[in-house]
């Protein structure tokens, strides 16, 4: 029996095998693309970066020597594709239209840029002009010329040239302000400027900035925000600038003979060479190095920087010093010979107290005395090495109302006299009266002595006219002249003595007193002596 025929199976259709050879020349063509492509993209690269280089010098030179009508040198110069067209360079330098002989090498720059970096696009570079966002620059000096080369130097103007670059900011660190001089025996005036930032406004409008100055002296740093401009690349000096100031933290301890730590606001106007500055100055430990007796001290101050020498001139400072208010005009000014800044002020009180200045400029504690105290002097500090004291010139005429005496022993002296003189001999034990006297007259201190030419002390019963000297250090006065009292002789001694003084009376009456004497007050802090003396030669005290 035979089987039977299966059925007649469908045909399927047959899945070639693998071809690797041609998955591998697939790959193979992809990456000789992607070659062509890098190699093609740093071609483009280098051409655009060899054509962008040039392009964007050019730009940054014409610019500049458009904006400030002088040449420009630029040492080095890069240009990076990487996250679009990164600039970089060292050695920019504007030379102003001040500058006599532009083409000679050495010469000073208007301004000069240690290096300088900034980014912008490949569509910035095609337009006209181009678009910069921020520029960063690391070591800007910028320096103001003697106003005298200024007069002196031609005026120069570009050949041609336009505006290629427009900047939204521009960011420095460690810049430094420097304002020369010509001068004989002035010294530039030199700020260093830890941040500076430069916002554009407008077209041919000033620049906004924002600067922290590190102030030499006092040492301190100054914040500052205002506007700068626009600049006079003929002038800079008449470049105006107008803005606002905080001072904190300084220390009167870098300038010699004084100590303190101030802080300071303010506004100004005006132009670099003619700054007007208002504000006002906190220092709650002033005190000078002689007495290092820490005081408050508030001034409003009205002044006038001369950028030309960098002089200030005060008109004027109103100051409280703890209870004694006072109003000063004058001038600082920096000199070379010795170095440092010579101050002379023209100074009123009209509302003071004794002590305040006494511990300002004595050792001695407590001072000397209390009062009220009124005062026309003309100080004059000049620099040097020095101490304060021994600096410091002082010409001046003083009245001193309510005067007390706080050593004892003096007091004690000038109570007792009061009475005798008065002829109230039987008091002087009984009574305790704290006599408060009135001081005037005019004297010199130089060298850390003070010389009066004219002392007037005046106390109930007794007038006294002085002349004499004073130390500052407390140690040693020495004062002699003439005493004035009331009463006569035999009344001052009082008791049976009287009787035996009577028939000398006459000879120590004069014009109207009852008696006039020759008197010294003379010795050292801790032993004062307050006496007659008839053995020292006529002083002319009247």
């Amino acid at each position: 029996m035979l089987d039977p025929i299966p059925p007649q199976t469908a045909a399927l259709p047959v899945r070639p095998a693998p071809n690797a050879a041609g998955k591998h020349d697939r790959w193979r063509w992809v990456g000789i693309v992607l070659l062509v492509l890098f190699v093609g993209a740093l071609i483009g690269a280098r051409l655009l970066i060899s054509h962008a280089e040039p392009i964007l010098r050019a730009r940054i030179i014409e610019t500049l020597s458009t904006r400030f009508n002088s040449r420009v040198d630029l040492a080095e110069f890069h240009v990076s594709v990487m996250n679009g067209l990164q600039v970089s360079g060292t050695g920019l330098r504007v030379f102003g239209s001040f500058d006599p002989n532009p083409s000679q090498t050495g010469m000073q720059p208007l301004f000069a840029v240690g290096s300088f970096r900034f980014r912008t696009t490949i569509r910035s570079l095609l337009r006209t002009p181009m678009h910069i966002e921020t520029v960063h620059l690391k070591g800007l000096v910028l320096n103001i010329p003697p106003k005298e080369e200024r007069k002196q130097a031609p005026q120069l103007r570009p050949k041609g040239g336009k505006i290629q670059i427009s900047v939204g900011q521009i960011v420095a660190d460690d810049a430094a302000l420097v304002i020369n001089t010509m001068k004989p025996g002035k010294l530039p005036t030199e700020f260093d400027i830890s941040n500076l930032v430069l916002r554009t406004i407008a077209p041919g409008q000033p620049l906004h900035f924002d600067a922290t100055l590190v102030n030499p002296k006092p040492v301190g740093d100054v914040a500052s925000s205002g506007f700068f401009g626009p600049f006079q690349e003929d002038s800079p000096r008449d470049t105006a600038v107008k803005g606002e100031y905080s001072f904190s933290n300084a220390d009167l301890g870098t300038i010699k003979g004084i100590g303190g730590i101030l802080s300071s606001i303010g506004n100004y106007n005006g132009t670099l060479g003619r700054i007007v500055v208002d504000g006002t100055t906190e220092t709650p430990d002033f005190h000078l190095s002689i007495s290092d007796h820490p005081l408050p001290l508030h001034t409003e101050f009205h002044a006038i920087v001369d950028g030309t020498d960098g002089d200030t001139y005060l008109q004027p400072v109103k100051a409280k010093l703890a209870n004694s208010s006072f109003v000063c005009n004058g001038f600082v000014i920096k000199e070379t010979q010795p170095p440092g800044r010579h101050i002379k002020m023209d100074v009123v009180v009209s509302k003071g107290r004794i002590e305040d200045f006494l511990k300002l400029g004595v050792k001695t504690d407590p001072v000397v005395m209390t009062g009220n105290v009124a005062l026309k002097a003309k100080l004059d500090l000049p620099p040097g090495e020095p101490e304060i004291a021994n600096r410091l010139k002082l010409v001046a005429n003083f009245r001193v109302s309510s005067a007390h005496f706080t050593n004892e022993k003096i007091q004690e002296k000038i109570d007792r006299f009061s009475l005798r003189s008065r002829g109230k001999v039987k008091e002087i034990e009984a009574s305790n009266p704290d006599v408060r006297s009135v001081l005037s007259g005019a004297f010199v201190l130089d060298k850390g002595v003070i010389n009066f030419s004219r002392v007037q002390f005046a106390m109930p019963g007794t007038q006294v006219n002085l002349a004499g000297v004073y130390s500052l250090d407390g140690n040693r006065f020495d004062f002699h002249g003439k005493a004035r009292m009331d009463a006569k002789i035999s009344q001052m001694i009082g008791g049976w003595k009287s009787i035996f003084l009577k028939p000398v009376d006459p000879f120590f009456s004069k014009k109207g007193a009852g008696t006039e004497v020759p008197i010294k007050i003379s010795g050292t802090k801790s032993e004062p002596q307050i006496g007659l003396d008839f053995g020292h030669k006529e002083s002319g005290a009247n």
